[in-house]
């Protein structure tokens, strides 16, 4: 067993959280048990037609299940091996060449023009749970892409362990309450039969609902399979129950249940617009004839939504593809012009946008001319699979902070103002009805480190960078009492 599952805090938080979960815990009892009720016996006579049929039939649950009940050892090999992709490469180089490349259509969502899901429907209608943030004040949540390794399962145990060990705070309002992977979930074409390997196995100890924008390796095709876009990812993430899928492979989380490929996922202090930005290397689409413009009007309908509740809380808005890149992959310039003539025709812009997609960490700072507001563009793509370096290989590294883009009378000032591509990492995200800050962990910082590597602060009201108002934890309080222990 791996000594960084051995350790002791570890251990303790994990009790905790099982503790704290009960419902979570019985519901994972029942679903081994019905596992162990419906599997068929060795030796039996059940057709073998209908035990596949079995194995292959999601089980149904009456609660969300999360993390194990026991932290387990990391693995050191994939359960089925992942062969190389070179062949269906080479096709797909060959049709983006002829330009025979395009968007794929996808399932429309339940729910209507703005499909709406809350956390408290991930979370079993916990109301209790829900109530708990609130009290607290705060909610913080990690984001993290490009998780899916195709190499083995090392890159992504090394970011899955300092996720996990996240739930060991001595603030109980410090623990994040769920992950939002921002695409390429499975590489490298979605396919179920990567799914434990690649997301059930190496978060199986993360003990808090996984919510996943789709990624375009989540929706694309191989030119040498006949298979569908997005098939596994829409039975993984967006089930209409909780039900355990035959991808998690004998274990115990249940499937996501967002409502599709676009939605507003609600939480207190924060809405998060996720959006769909297809199947191609670059760039990211959202909307065109083949694909039609679904998405622009649930961004419309969910901006408007904002403006008629008054929704003072932190806006984000979340994909794969990045607006704003500067290597790896491309900016992808129209879909960010899409997406900004919505906001303007509303009038409401979001506080800060995630994606993934680079293969490495970008932090960027836009200056909008109209007002003078900032957004962060944060590019969070080194959560597991193969990093990419911003500069050509023999080129001089990239200096940070730099001006990116220019202002001018059409455009906007941007600036690179951190970056990361060395490392595994991922967002730690922390929001109050007053502050977003945004947090970059390197993995490689181990365990115990709980300062991050880079941050962004914008205060709400303002939408403006801000200095982070610090929690007290608690420290001014017990160096009080040492002080006074020391004068008797």
């Amino acid at each position: 067993m791996s000594a960084k599952r051995e350790s002791k805090s570890k251990a303790k938080a994990k009790e905790s959280t099982a503790k704290a979960e009960g419902k979570r815990k019985s519901a994972g009892k029942a679903a081994a048990s019905s596992k162990r009720a419906t599997a068929p016996a060795s030796g039996s006579n059940v057709p073998a037609s209908t035990a596949t049929a079995a194995a292959l039939r999601p089980r149904l649950l009456e609660q969300p299940v999360f993390a194990q009940p026991q932290p387990t050892a990391d693995p050191t090999v994939f359960r089925v091996p992942h062969p190389s992709d070179d062949a269906a490469y080479k096709e797909i180089d060959k049709l983006n060449a002829e330009h025979k490349l395009f968007p794929l259509p996808f399932p429309a969502p339940r729910g209507g023009v703005e499909p709406q899901l809350t956390l408290a429907q991930v979370m079993g209608n916990n109301a209790t749970a829900i109530d708990r943030i609130t009290a607290a004040g705060q909610l913080v949540f990690h984001a993290l892409g490009d998780c899916g390794s195709t190499k083995g399962p090392t890159t992504q145990n090394e970011v899955t362990d300092k996720l996990t060990a996240d739930f060991n705070e001595a603030n109980t309002s410090e623990i994040p309450q769920f992950a939002l992977f921002l695409g390429d979930v499975v590489y490298s074409f979605g396919e179920g039969k990567y799914y434990y390997d690649q997301f059930y196995e190496p978060y199986r100890d993360y003990p808090a609902p996984i919510l996943a924008c789709a990624g375009n390796h989540d929706g694309m095709v191989s030119p040498e399979a006949h298979a569908t876009s997005l098939t596994a990812y829409l039975r993984n993430f967006c089930a209409e129950t909780f039900a355990v899928t035959p991808e998690a492979g004998g274990l115990s989380r249940t499937a996501q249940i967002q409502p599709g490929v676009f939605f507003t996922f609600d939480a207190p202090f924060v809405r998060v617009l996720v959006i769909y930005s297809n199947t191609l290397e670059d760039p990211g689409v959202i909307s065109d004839p083949t694909i039609g413009r679904t998405q622009l009007d649930f961004l419309d309908a969910a901006l408007k939504r904002v403006k008629a509740e008054k929704f003072t809380g932190a806006l984000l808005i979340a994909d794969h593809h990045p607006p704003y890149s500067a290597g790896g992959h491309g900016s992808s310039v129209d879909m960010l012009a899409q997406i900004d003539k919505v906001c303007e025709a509303n009038g409401v812009w979001p506080h800060a946008f995630l994606s993934g997609h680079a293969h490495n960490y970008q932090r960027f700072t836009r200056t909008r001319n109209a007002d003078g507001t900032q957004i962060p563009y944060l590019v969070c793509g080194n959560g597991g699979h193969g990093l990419v370096k911003l500069a050509a290989q023999g080129a001089p590294a990239i200096r940070a902070p730099q001006i990116m883009q220019a202002a001018s009378a059409t455009t906007d000032q941007v600036v690179l103002e951190n970056y990361d591509d060395t490392n595994f990492g991922y967002l730690r995200v922390i929001v109050t009805a007053a502050q977003l800050r945004i947090e970059y962990h390197s993995a490689s910082d181990g365990l115990n480190t709980k300062a991050p590597n880079d941050f962004v602060t914008i205060n709400l009201a303002e939408r403006k960078v801000a200095h982070f108002v610090a929690s007290d934890m608690g420290h001014p309080t017990a160096a009080k009492a040492v002080r006074a222990l020391m004068r008797r």
